[in-house]
């Protein structure tokens, strides 16, 4: 049997967290009555952290710390109107056309050949199925996996239940927080593909990249090229 490559979606195959900023950008525009661009980051910011751990990633997720800083921020002068138009907004992002990155498809076809593929992803199980379904992709994966977290103990759970050896997984991701460190820790490797922008939830502990050893690639493309060498 092929050996298995674990692969990230968002910002390894399609492009996603510029969504955000764009969204991001209007809620900073909806504020101003009350407070500079600044101050509304720092404030949905803080609501994000607190609310990811009840309602975890996603757009649903993003959209409810909007209206909720949005109503803190306004001291509750905000009127409905307003926040049906950041409901709005999610509803957009949701419908949102799929847009692959640069030679995905040929990479996952190249990669296909010498192992089989296991697409991992986080959010929330409905979007990043749809997400797989519009891009045209699915029918690349061997399995597609929709977790709540990316740490150590959840791939230890999605290998154990696939059969798979750590020591003979690779995961390719443009996360070093969710991509490649929680599998270097339960004695996998990582392949880091960098996207051109990084949510600040995905930074990663300096300190916990002492000492750490990783190969970079540019692309997804540059991958299979790797792994044959």
């Amino acid at each position: 049997m092929l050996p298995v490559l674990g692969v990230d979606a968002d910002d390894t195959l399609w492009e996603n967290e510029e969504r955000f900023h764009e969204v991001e950008q209007r809620f900073r525009d909806l504020m101003t009555p009350w407070a500079d661009s600044e101050t509304a980051d720092a404030a949905l910011l803080a609501t994000e952290r607190a609310n990811i751990a009840r309602h975890g990633y996603g757009i649903k997720g993003f959209v409810l710390s909007m209206v909720l800083t949005a109503v803190e921020i306004s001291d509750a002068a905000i009127d409905a109107r307003s926040l049906a138009g950041i409901v709005g907004w999610g509803h957009e992002m949701l419908a949102h056309p799929i847009e692959l990155l640069d030679g995905v498809p040929e990479a996952l076809d190249a990669l296909g050949s010498t192992h089989r593929l296991l697409l991992i992803t986080k959010g929330d199980l409905g979007d990043q199925l749809g997400k797989v379904r519009r891009s045209g992709l699915a029918d690349r994966f061997w399995r597609v996996e929709v977790v709540p977290e990316k740490d150590p103990q959840t791939y230890r759970d999605v290998l154990d239940r696939h059969g798979v050896d750590p020591a003979e997984f690779t995961m390719v991701g443009n996360s070093v927080k969710s991509d490649v460190l929680p599998v270097l820790a339960i004695g996998g490797w990582a392949i880091h593909v960098p996207h051109t922008t990084t949510w600040v939830f995905e930074e990663p502990d300096p300190d916990e990249l002492a000492g750490v050893e990783f190969p970079i690639v540019d692309r997804l493309g540059d991958v299979p090229g790797l792994l044959a060498g």
